[in-house]
Formats: C-alpha cells, sequence, structure tokens
C-alpha cells in the first residue's frame, strides 16, 4: 500500500525527503553562465565613494584651557578664623585651570591643506592636532568661524601634499537618495554609516536652535559625537554636507548636515576676513494662513517687527505679507531668510508687501547680525 505524499519542504532537506537521494541526484543543475557571474561583485557603491573620498577625512583633536572658579572651604569661611591670620573678609580664591581634550572631524577641501569643519569644534582652541588616514599627525590652525553657520576653516601647518575631497551640488539632492556619513564617532577613526536623505531644507529654528541661520540636510545614516564637521557624501563620494547635529534622546536617529553650497559662500569669506557677514532686517516670519481674508496665494506673514531695527525704520507692520524681496517672489520663510542673507549689509534691499490689499515698495536697510542698528 503506497502512503499519500508529504507536503513539500522548502530546501535541500525537504527534497531529500520526498524524493529521496536518487530523485535529488536526477534534478538538473542550474548553469549560470560565465559572462553573467563575471559582472557579479561583491564591492558596494559605498565602498568606491569612501575610496574617493575618505583619504580626505581628518580628525582634529583640541584642547582647550578651562578655568573654574573655586569657593573657600573649611576653616577660610569662619570670619573669626580669617581675621585671625589677617586675611581679608571677602578675599577671593584665585581660579583654577584645567586643559579640556576633545575631538572631532573634518573633510580637507583644498589642495594647500584647507579643512572645513565644524565652529564649535575648534571654538576656544588653544591647540589642534590634524590626524589623516595614514596616521600622520599635524598642527592645524584656525584661519577663521562662523558661530551662527556652525562653520570654520583650518589650515594644515606643512607643506602637504594632501588629499582633497571633490565638492558636490547640495542642490541637486533629492529626498531618498543615498547619504554617507564620514567621520570620528566617539573616537573610532574613519568610521563610515549609510542612510537616506530623509528630509531637506530643515529649518534649525524648528530643532530649537535660535542662535543658528540654517537650513539643513536631515539624514538617517547615523551622526555620533566625533562625527561633527565630518562629511555627508553622495553616491558619487562627492561631499554634499558637513555633519553638525544630532538628535539625541526621544526622536533619537536623526542627524543633520550643513548643505555644502551653504558652506562655499562662507568659506569665501572665511578666507577673505577671517568671519563671515549676516544681514538682518529685524523681523518675525510666519507662513501664509491658506485662505486669507487679502485673496494673496503665496507670501510671508510679518509675525512681530524689532523696535529700532532697519524694518521698523522702513515702515514694515505686524500683519503686512512680505510678497518679493528685489523683484523675487518669496512664499516660505526660509525663502525670506535666503534673500536676506544675499543682501548686503548697508545697501538698500527692495521689498514688496501688501498691507491690507495695497501693494507697497519699501527700501530696506540690512543690518549685520550681532552688531547695533545703524541710525
Amino acid at each position: 500500500m503506497t502512503r499519500p505524499n508529504r507536503v513539500l519542504l522548502s530546501g535541500a532537506s525537504g527534497l531529500v525527503a520526498v524524493l529521496g537521494l536518487a530523485g535529488l541526484a536526477s534534478l538538473p543543475v542550474p548553469v549560470v553562465a560565465k559572462g553573467a557571474a563575471a559582472t557579479l561583485s561583491r564591492q558596494s557603491f559605498v565602498a568606491a565613494a569612501v575610496r574617493r573620498t575618505g583619504p580626505a577625512v581628518v580628525t582634529i583633536d583640541t584642547e582647550r584651557t578651562v578655568a573654574t572658579a573655586r569657593t573657600a572651604g573649611g576653616p577660610l569661611n569662619d570670619p573669626l578664623f580669617r581675621q585671625f591670620f589677617g586675611l581679608p573678609p571677602n578675599a577671593s580664591i584665585a581660579p583654577s585651570q584645567r586643559t579640556e581634550r576633545s575631538q572631532g572631524s573634518g573633510v580637507i577641501f583644498q589642495a594647500d591643506g584647507l579643512v572645513l569643519t565644524n565652529a564649535h569644534v575648534v571654538e576656544g582652541t588653544d591647540r589642534l592636532t590634524v590626524g589623516l588616514q595614514g596616521g600622520q599627525r599635524v598642527e592645524g590652525r584656525v584661519v577663521g568661524a562662523d558661530p551662527v553657520t556652525d562653520l570654520a576653516v583650518v589650515r594644515l601647518v606643512g607643506p602637504g601634499p594632501w588629499p582633497v575631497a571633490p565638492l558636490g551640488n547640495s542642490d541637486a539632492l533629492q529626498v531618498g537618495d543615498w547619504a554617507i556619513a564620514v567621520g570620528n564617532p566617539f573616537g573610532l577613526d574613519h568610521t563610515v554609516t549609510l542612510g537616506i536623505v530623509s528630509s531637506l531644507n530643515r529649518n534649525a529654528s524648528k530643532l530649537g536652535i535660535t542662535d543658528k541661520r540654517l537650513d539643513l540636510i536631515q539624514t538617517d545614516a547615523a551622526i555620533n559625537p566625533g562625527n561633527s564637521g565630518g562629511p555627508l557624501l553622495n553616491a558619487d563620494g562627492e561631499v554634499v554636507g558637513i555633519n553638525a547635529l544630532v538628535r539625541t534622546g526621544p526622536g533619537a536617529g536623526l542627524g543633520f548636515a550643513i548643505p555644502i553650497n551653504r558652506a562655499r559662500g562662507i568659506v569665501a569669506q572665511l578666507l577673505a576676513t577671517g568671519r563671515a557677514s549676516h544681514p538682518v532686517i529685524g523681523v518675525g516670519l510666519d507662513n501664509l494662513v491658506q485662505p486669507n481674508r487679502l485673496g494673496l496665494r503665496s507670501g510671508v506673514q510679518v509675525a512681530s517687527v524689532k523696535p529700532g531695527g532697519p524694518a521698523a525704520r522702513a515702515g514694515l507692520q505686524v500683519g503686512d505679507v512680505i510678497v518679493a524681496v528685489r523683484g523675487r517672489p518669496v512664499a516660505t520663510p526660509a525663502q525670506m531668510i535666503a534673500s536676506v542673507e544675499g543682501a548686503v549689509v548697508g545697501e538698500p534691499m527692495a521689498v514688496r508687501i501688501n498691507r491690507n490689499g495695497t501693494d507697497l515698495l519699501l527700501n530696506v536697510i540690512p543690518g549685520e547680525m550681532g552688531r547695533p542698528a545703524m541710525r
């Protein structure tokens, strides 16, 4: 009596159970064409991208002297004790000093030894040492830093030659593109992580960062402490961003990078003068709510006006809708900020507004961030 066939199991063991060794031996063996096998490769595009840029990624070790206030302790707190030994009643104790060491990342972007990194990596540093991929360590000197965009340029002290990373075009990025972060998280040199571009033009103010003027690239490529200043690469191994921030706690896993096209303009100013200029007009902005009572389809609502600032002196008022700057339409606060950033301090900037249904053209003279307004 023959038994009914059992359910066929997946895998070779299932075939053996049903067919037996003889039946298995009789199955045809798949043939792979030699040409097809030759085209297969174990190497990913990430390896090629990192090979192109990796030698230009550097470690930045910094030392800074930190003064720590000291308070009197023990019997020195006793007024009678101080009087007995002739000590002034309110004499202060000299602060102690300690050396604070930290580490970040950077990328060489010019053959004469110029390194791009974050301003917070080199802030207040007394000594700066740059480590290259091959183990070479050289002294570095800060050329200039801009806290507003958190960018800095460091010059390597030495003749080179230095490896250089190719710079890409951050304006060409799209959400979903590959993103490769290279740096030295937690002191682990030349670590590579892979993710995608999660979002573009992420305003820093929405992250609770009010002292920066940045629209950031958001990525899920792991960015950890020590990655700051390192490059964010596209699939071709080109630098499209400078890693700057990572969110910790709830929502951890979000990383942010400064677009390289934004960095180019700041770098040019730092190399020319050692600092960057940031025009301001003194307004707070909101998105235009749709639908609105004025029937406007685009524009930016003025939410606040700084008293005595450039906008106030030009006549801007709360409730005005900014529709164009220098003849170019603006539809979002980010576009308005970019328009102001592209202006020149002290030179009139034409701002077209709509006030209660009436179009007006105002000339606003931008001031400079961090400096008193001109009168």
